[in-house]
Order: C-alpha cells, then sequence, then structure tokens
C-alpha cells in the first residue's frame, strides 16, 4: 500500500501546486491593477509596486490554502474515478477511507507548512508590505505600536504606554507619559496603576507624578488619584488594525495569554488567523464525499464536482465570517465562533464518508 500512498500524494502535491499558482496568478494580476494607479499618483515607480506584490505572496498563499487544498482533493479524487482507477482499488478491496487517506495526510502537512509560513514569514513580509502601502504610498505614518502587548503612543506633549484589556473600554492598565525638552531631557514622568477617561477629563489611580525643578532635580508626588490633562483623549490612541497582522502566532497567543493584559484584541485575532489555516482540513473531509455523490449521480465528468465543492467553500467560509463576526461583538467566545464550523464539517464529513464505505 506504501506504493498506493506515494502515488497519491504525489497527484494531490502536483494539483495542489497548479491550482495555487494558477489562484496566486489571478489574485496577483487583478491586485496589481488595483493598487498601480495608486502607485503612480504617489509618484512611486512600478518596481516598488512588484515588490509591494512580492511581499504580499505569503499572505495571498494563506488566504488561499483551504479552498487551493479542497480543490486539490477533489481534482485528485475526481481523476482517480473519472480513470476507473477509484473502482479498480474498491473492487480490490480497499474501502473509501483507505484510498482517501493519503489525501487527508497530505493536506495536513500542506498544513503544517502553511502554519510555518505563518510564524516565520508572515510577519516580517507583511511588515514591509504595510510599510510600502501604508506609510509610503499613502503617507499614513503611525504614532502608535503595540509591542510585548503594550501600546506605545507618540503624542503632541509626550510619549504614553499602557495596557489597554478592552478597545472598547477607556480603561488603561499599567499607565505612563514622559515628557521631553528640546534636548531629549526628562522633565515629566507620571506613572499609574489605571487611567481612566471620564466625563472628559483623565483621572489617574495609585502612581507617582515626578516634575524637574528649576535646578535640575526632580520632585516626587505620591497619589491615590490624580485628575490630569492631556491633549490626547482615547479615540487618538489609535493603532491601526493592521499592526496586529504583522505579528506571529506566538506573540499573538503571549499576548492573549498574559494576564496583565488580558488582550481579547489578540486572543481573538489569534483564533482568527489559526483556525482560518486549519479551515481546509474538515472542507477536504466534507468535499470528497461530495464528490463521490455528485459522480454517484451526474456522472465521472468533474463539470459539476467542481462548482459543488467550491459552493461548499464559500458557504463554510460565509459560516466561519458569520463566527467571526459574532466574536468581534462579544456574543460567542473567539475560540467557539471559531472552531465550530470545523467541528461541524469535520462531524457531516466523516458521516458521509462512512455512509460511501459501507
Amino acid at each position: 500500500m506504501k506504493l498506493l500512498d506515494r502515488y497519491l500524494m504525489a497527484q494531490f502535491a502536483k494539483n495542489l501546486a497548479l491550482v495555487i499558482c494558477s489562484l496566486l496568478a489571478i489574485y496577483l494580476l487583478v491586485d496589481f491593477f488595483e493598487r498601480v494607479d495608486n502607485f503612480l499618483e504617489s509618484q512611486k515607480t512600478i518596481g516598488l509596486a512588484i515588490k509591494y506584490l512580492l511581499f504580499k505572496l505569503p499572505s495571498i498563499y494563506i488566504q488561499l490554502i483551504p479552498v487551493c487544498i479542497l480543490l486539490a482533493g477533489v481534482i485528485t479524487l475526481g481523476i482517480l474515478n473519472q480513470h476507473f482507477e477509484f473502482m479498480a482499488l474498491m473492487a480490490g478491496g480497499i474501502n473509501v477511507i483507505r484510498i482517501i487517506r493519503p489525501l487527508l495526510i497530505a493536506a495536513a502537512l500542506f498544513t503544517l507548512l502553511t502554519l510555518a509560513v505563518g510564524q516565520w514569514v508572515l510577519p516580517a513580509t507583511t511588515t514591509a508590505a504595510n510599510r510600502i502601502w501604508y506609510e509610503e504610498v499613502n503617507n499614513q505614518i503611525p504614532r502608535g505600536i503595540l509591542r510585548d502587548g503594550r501600546t506605545y503612543f507618540r503624542g503632541t506633549e509626550g510619549i504614553f504606554s499602557f495596557l489597554r484589556p478592552d478597545l472598547r473600554k477607556n480603561e488603561f492598565k499599567n499607565f505612563s507619559f514622559a515628557a521631553y525638552d528640546a534636548e531629549h531631557g526628562l522633565t515629566t514622568l507620571l506613572t499609574a496603576e489605571s487611567a481612566t477617561w471620564e466625563e472628559g477629563a483623565w483621572l489617574l489611580k495609585n502612581g507617582q507624578q515626578k516634575v524637574r525643578t528649576d535646578k535640575g532635580g526632580f520632585s516626587v508626588k505620591i497619589f491615590k488619584t490624580l485628575s490630569q490633562t492631556f491633549s490626547e483623549q482615547p479615540d487618538d490612541f489609535f493603532v491601526p488594525p493592521y499592526k496586529m497582522e504583522e505579528l506571529s502566532y506566538s506573540k499573538l497567543l503571549r499576548q492573549a495569554m498574559d494576564s496583565k493584559a488580558a488582550n481579547h484584541e489578540a486572543l481573538l485575532e489569534f483564533h482568527r488567523r489559526f483556525s482560518y489555516i486549519f479551515l481546509g482540513l474538515p472542507l477536504l473531509f466534507l468535499g470528497l464525499p461530495v464528490l463521490l455523490s455528485v459522480h454517484k449521480t451526474k456522472g465521472r465528468d468533474l463539470t459539476y464536482a467542481i462548482p459543488a465543492s467550491c459552493g461548499l467553500a464559500f458557504a463554510a467560509w460565509g459560516a466561519w465570517s458569520a463566527g467571526q463576526s459574532l466574536a468581534r461583538a462579544a456574543t460567542l467566545p473567539p475560540g467557539i465562533a471559531s472552531w465550530s464550523i470545523h467541528l461541524l464539517t469535520l462531524a457531516l464529513g466523516c458521516f458521509l464518508l462512512k455512509k460511501h464505505n459501507q
């Protein structure tokens, strides 16, 4: 059976490469013509646009991999059935589950490869692509950054640093503000256990205030509550959403599990990105028995099988996206919203496979 496994896995890999290259080419072509005007209007070269698209390749690959895995499995099994090889294997006493097992193993290996790309390749390329698009082309220079769960923001009077557990609330933990003079010397340092924005004013709790005196020293004031005036309001502490996309899975997980930060956005982003990569496996589990059913009723031609598989992929993607919207609205926990479609699709696929195996 090892020969059969190698043959089916090689066919799956070949078809997957064909599907990925085809969809990548279409995606890049459409994306190029959509964005080339922006590059020309900002007086950037076509070479920079091509460089931007090259940096986008890992991101596009991860976006396409679930449907590519489904299509590669459907095409491989469809060609096997079309050439009567599937029937010969069944006649030889090999059941359906044993035949498709190499396809599932190959799909799992490519999923793990995609996971590695998302962990070690995607953060650097996404950062480079975002820098070109937002900063060089659109002149949108972000004043805030995320690092190890903390937000650092350069305001008009100084630099803010804090943890913001919930973006929907104006509550900040481990808050600090530092102001400097023209020679970059520290003039004011405010630290507080928490800071809140209430009725148009900042209220700091349990902290200290250091202010430089005329003699060059610092006066220190310990406070339990302090009302402070800053030029910035919570709405000004805007870190572009794409900054979260530049984090690796391990950094997202650390940020999400940090008890001090309790970052809901990081947890939501981690489940969203991680579950999307694994969406191809349950789609394949469901797509293969659907293909066998289509072949049984409509014949061995792939004319019906591929559209049925695409419809299946869009339906699963739509359900998964709806779950993400519910999670973002805090209607469902991120884990349930992100992984429930996987479990439902796997259960239905296993049921149909067992039915075909009888």
